[in-house]
């Protein structure tokens, strides 16, 4: 029998104007917390048009970026390209090093979310790649008055085919007013919900949770699955991510997140010498 996931902490997004073409941030995921949120790293939320990532590098980490509006164009320094509209998403692999662009189509605001993924060491140096989840081929599972879009991981008897280098679900809740859903996870995974709207209670204590809402989920048994509840009190759109901690250091400047700040050093030494472009 699984065990009953609670909701250990509940936190409101705050939201800061941004400047230029960068016009709303929220940080959804704080950054600093590497401990607490291993093995996330952070996640922002944003409102932004052309302009506002243009080419940057990363290293030793993973994005994931989810369009909830507009329509964005990726493209990065290894022959990779694409377009996201609402609905899809894109696990990037940066590993050994990337450098890429993230800009809306002309005439289009973007609002996404992006998670920082953290990396093992003995992953940081994995080939970059690009992995689009297009919603039209998202795997779904259907519930009475409930919709679960699988981006990675499972639920329940639906499994994505997307390739982690650390163990992850991905997953986009759609719960009609009055229903309800389990998504079940491994015991050993730490995760979160996020409200992109609507009210609901949460976790076995029935914890309430609104729109622009974070609820962490509370520890269980690493060697139960587990599982948690949502139900709707009024329509429901929610993402939840949860993943295998790696319980390593993490040490983060900047677009780099490695072990050691020697580690640090060397991605600035390598990105400035050209050693992030495609072999």
């Amino acid at each position: 029998m699984a065990n009953q996931r609670g909701i250990e902490r509940v936190w409101t997004v705050e939201y800061q104007e941004g400047s230029g073409p960068h016009k709303q941030v929220g940080q959804v995921l704080p950054p600093g917390n590497w401990e607490q949120f291993d093995p996330f790293l952070l996640m922002a939320e944003d409102w932004f048009q052309q302009g506002t990532f243009p080419d940057h590098p990363h290293r030793g980490m993973e994005t994931i970026t989810y369009v909830i509006e507009g329509k964005l164009k990726h493209e990065d320094n290894h022959g990779g390209s694409g377009v996201l509209e609402p609905g899809d998403a894109q696990l990037m692999t940066a590993g050994s090093g990337i450098v890429h662009s993230e800009d809306p189509l002309p005439g289009e605001t973007v609002h996404s979310l992006q998670l920082w993924l953290n990396l093992p060491s003995s992953k940081k140096s994995a080939t970059p790649r690009y992995q689009d989840l297009k919603a039209e081929t998202v795997p779904v599972r259907r519930e009475d008055g409930a919709e679960v879009r699988v981006y990675s991981g499972s639920s329940g008897d639906v499994q994505a085919d997307t390739e982690n280098h650390v163990p992850l679900t991905y997953v986009e809740l759609n719960v009609e007013a009055g229903a309800n859903v389990t998504q079940d996870l491994p015991g050993s995974f730490n995760g979160f919900i996020y409200i992109i709207e609507g009210i609901g209670t949460f976790g076995i204590e029935g914890t309430e949770g609104k729109q622009n809402q974070v609820l962490w989920l509370g520890r269980t048994s690493k060697d139960a699955y587990s599982e948690v509840t949502i139900q709707a009190n009024e329509k429901l759109r929610a993402i939840l991510v949860a993943g295998e901690p790696i319980g390593e250091p993490v040490v983060a400047r900047g677009p780099f997140v490695m072990n050691t700040e020697e580690e640090i050093f060397q991605a600035y030494r390598d990105y400035q010498a050209g050693k992030f472009n495609r072999s």
